[in-house]
């Protein structure tokens, strides 16, 4: 009986000797056949989504979402004939936000930047890491929904912090918590990534929830459609007329 429970201990420890082995580059790498290989992910230069969000008081939206290799991304959230945009055209932030009564285009601020920046990123926080700018630490195995989780620690090169967790199985995504640091605070938010479906030979999250620590479902997406390499205009991410001069002005540009 003891020899038997030395060799469960052994067992034991061995896993998680194992597992505490693997490097953030090995994990990566499985992440990355995981998706569908770097040559299709690499492959896929431009992305067309549409779904609907729920959040904002139970209010349902449609949004639409647009990106161009390297990072152009333009972001829509329509209803009641509105449609607010946020766009990236590489270099600048801008947005239109007629919820609040402002029609017009205008420049981004540092706070709303930061986040479209994240989704501006083509291929994830993951691949291409050190050519960003970014450290990746493999922090141990850890526990998402009751369920065990890999955890790894990207530091971006702006000082941002994306803590990425992949399923130990399937090594796919399933839950992101992002730090941000803006003038001196931190601004935290969850993301949780399900659904996963095969487009252009490459898996993608369908649903998505996101929210604060306490409240990780606040706001949920369920994507529609994805299409990629799709014709898109890269016109669509251009900076407004009206805010080129002001854009010189101010100096707000892309913050990397």
């Amino acid at each position: 009986m003891r020899y038997l429970f030395l060799l469960v201990v052994i067992s034991i420890a061995c896993v998680g000797s194992l597992s505490q082995g693997q490097t953030a580059d090995e994990l990566i790498s499985k992440n990355v056949e995981a998706r569908g290989g770097l040559e299709k992910i690499k492959g896929i230069k431009t992305i067309r989504v549409t779904g609907k969000i729920k959040g904002f008081g139970g209010r349902v939206l449609g949004m639409g979402e647009e990106k161009v290799r390297p990072d152009l991304v333009r972001i829509t959230a329509t209803v009641q004939g509105m449609t607010a945009i946020q766009a990236y055209d590489g270099t600048t932030g801008w947005q239109v936000e007629p919820f609040g009564g402002k029609k017009d285009p205008e420049l981004m601020g540092e706070d709303s930047l930061r986040d479209l920046l994240l989704d501006a990123d083509f291929d994830g926080p993951l691949i291409d890491y050190k050519e960003e700018g970014s450290t990746v630490e493999y922090l141990g195995h850890d526990v998402v929904d009751g369920d065990d989780a890999l955890r790894l620690k990207v530091t971006l090169k702006n000082g941002d912090i994306i803590y990425d967790y992949l399923d130990p199985d399937t090594f796919i995504e399933i839950r992101r918590e992002i730090q941000q640091f803006i003038r001196g605070s931190v601004r935290e938010r969850v993301e949780s990534l399900g659904s996963y479906k095969p487009v252009g030979g490459v898996m993608f999250a369908f649903a998505i929830a996101t929210g604060s620590r306490n409240n990780p479902d606040a706001q949920t997406i369920a994507l529609q459609k994805i299409e990629v390499n799709v014709n898109i205009d890269p016109a669509d991410f251009a900076l407004p007329e009206s805010l080129r001069m002001e854009e010189k002005k101010s100096g707000l540009v892309g913050i990397h």
